[in-house]
């Protein structure tokens, strides 16, 4: 029997501490994490190297991540990988819109790691973490302040 190769991921956001906790966690699950800070970036990383699930944010500095999901499901070959959006826009119309334009689950920040392995886990059809390996990872610094035009309250 041949061994199972590694799951790759694909993790969007323009948050490095975002993409350093989902890194973190998603490595310890066993799985390749890939990552991307712009739509475009993401949307590159995924014709070279064809992830077996994005993890991707709404709020991206060029192509949102409702643009990256509508992009992906017209392409046939991107039409089928799974994606999980994780944005900070907690509201019902954006979910919808998400889950619309083709994402399998939304969670919305801040999101719990525990959770995020759960989701992946059952997605990837992945086992679960041995006992023993307690889901904590460093605590990630705190962004205080964001270039204008950046900020949460102008999405609202």
């Amino acid at each position: 029997m041949l061994p199972r190769m590694r799951p790759t991921i694909l993790s969007v956001d323009d948050e490095p501490d975002v993409l350093a906790l989902v890194q973190f966690h998603l490595t310890r699950l066993g799985c390749e994490v890939l990552t991307a800070s712009s739509g475009r970036v993401a949307l590159e990383t995924i014709r070279v190297r064809r992830p077996d699930l994005v993890l991707l944010d709404l709020m991206l500095p060029d192509i949102d991540g409702f643009g990256v999901c509508e992009i992906l499901r017209r392409q046939p070959e991107t039409a089928t990988i799974p994606i999980i959006i994780l944005s900070a826009w907690s509201t019902a119309d954006s979910r919808h819109v998400g889950l619309e334009l083709g994402a399998l689950d939304y969670l919305t920040k801040p999101f719990s790691p525990k959770t995020l392995v759960a989701r992946v886990q059952q997605l990837l059809q992945l086992p679960p973490l041995p006992q023993g390996r307690a889901e904590t990872a460093p605590t990630p610094t705190p962004v205080t302040s964001r270039p204008p035009g950046l900020g949460w309250a102008e999405v609202a």
